[in-house]
């Protein structure tokens, strides 16, 4: 658990991850498909968030099916992304 800690130009693994109050500015933030991060009231300043590893073929895999055709479903998921984060 990390708590009340100001990162900067860092690479932050986020698999399995809890952060609280947390501050980052310019960081590299890596998911990598493990036990999702949890962030309790964080600041982000422009952060580049990366998936790699089985995050990255999931991500990879909603494209196919997006081209695939199935454009509808995949917009549905987003929906219901941003739905259940209240945004």
């Amino acid at each position: 658990m990390q708590t009340a800690t100001a990162y900067t130009r860092e690479t932050v693994q986020l698999d399995g991850e809890y952060f609280s109050d947390c501050e980052f500015k310019h960081c590299k933030m890596i998911y990598s498909g493990g036990e999702v991060p949890h962030f309790d009231s964080c600041r982000f300043d422009d952060c580049d968030w990366r998936f790699e590893g089985p995050a990255a073929r999931t991500l990879e895999h909603l494209k196919i099916v997006w081209a695939a055709g199935a454009k509808a479903r995949v917009q549905a998921l987003i929906k219901e992304i941003t739905v259940s984060t209240g945004r």
